[in-house]
């Protein structure tokens, strides 16, 4: 994509010496409000360096010398949002492990699994809603294949999506390093990754048995409406919640609870709870939470 600055691409480059120690007021103010707008981040002041890091490598992509120039064109020289996209990607943060928080893990495995195996309905869905790089919706692959081994008839899906779409392509093609694959226990390592050789010494891909379950969809949580209608009967939204404002996160936690099935669970991250929800959720663990909801059958 050709620069929009004025003047030589030699001068221009020139200029771009430091952006993140250039930024006005102004510019930090306007970048924040087109963030939060787009994504419901809510950065605070002592993210200033944060979103200058992050967004350097786009001034320079197009050798602007100033973030004003970046903010005038997501507003008027992007009209496909296809620099508004990689912003965000920029923006976001991704971190993630196989079973993080395994108490969310075991507690499926000790009671959500086991009561639903004694239901008629042989029927599963769950969401992955901020998924990342995937580790979070192979966990729950695995998780699930070990507790349904024996029960082969069921009707299975996960849905996992994330805002960033960089992020997605990279869980949809489940390969991990052999370091991001040391938190996955070494059995299940063995049934649901092949392991690389010769170019791919020291990464793992994951086995189309974890795949079939899952369905990777690019989706932005403050989107009006979710394009999903089926309830859920577990929803991951971890440490999500942590990055909006108290707003952003009443009508988050009201929406998905439309989305959970009687009595289905909500997972949230080890630092979020809800409070002032008691009529839509009941705490039932540690970031675990069971929905009050009834739906006409």
């Amino acid at each position: 994509m050709h620069s929009t600055v004025t003047g030589t691409g030699e001068r221009a480059a020139s200029q771009l010496t430091d952006p993140h120690r250039m930024i006005t007021d102004g510019e930090f103010r306007q970048l924040r409000e087109l963030i939060h707008l787009h994504t419901g981040i809510a950065l605070s002041e002592h993210k200033r360096a944060l979103v200058c890091a992050r967004l350097a490598r786009r001034l320079r992509h197009f050798q602007f010398t100033r973030y004003a120039q970046y903010y005038e064109f997501l507003c008027q020289g992007d009209p496909d949002g296809v620099e508004l996209m990689e912003m965000i990607n920029a923006i976001t943060t991704n971190k993630t492990d196989f079973f993080r928080e395994a108490h969310h893990f075991q507690f499926l495995t000790e009671r959500v699994f086991p009561e639903h195996r004694q239901k008629k309905t042989r029927r599963l869905r769950l969401w992955s809603a901020a998924a990342s790089t995937g580790e979070e919706a192979y966990s729950l692959a695995m998780t699930v294949r070990e507790a349904f081994a024996n029960a082969p008839d069921w009707d299975i899906k996960i849905l996992a999506t994330d805002i960033d779409t960089r992020v997605l392509a990279h869980a949809h093609e489940g390969v991990y390093t052999a370091e991001q694959a040391s938190h996955i226990e070494p059995g299940l390592l063995r049934r649901y990754f092949f392991k690389g050789h010769g170019e791919f010494e020291n990464r793992v891909r994951v086995k189309p048995v974890l795949k079939t379950l899952l369905r990777f969809r690019q989706l932005n949580l403050v989107d009006e409406p979710w394009p999903m209608r089926a309830p859920f009967d577990i929803i991951f939204c971890r440490n999500v919640l942590i990055y909006f404002d108290k707003a952003t996160q009443r009508r988050l936690l009201e929406r998905l609870s439309t989305l959970l099935s009687p009595d289905g669970f909500l997972m949230l991250g080890h630092a979020e709870a809800v409070h002032g929800f008691d009529h839509l959720y009941r705490a039932v663990g540690h970031s675990i939470y069971q929905s009050r909801v009834s739906r006409p059958a």
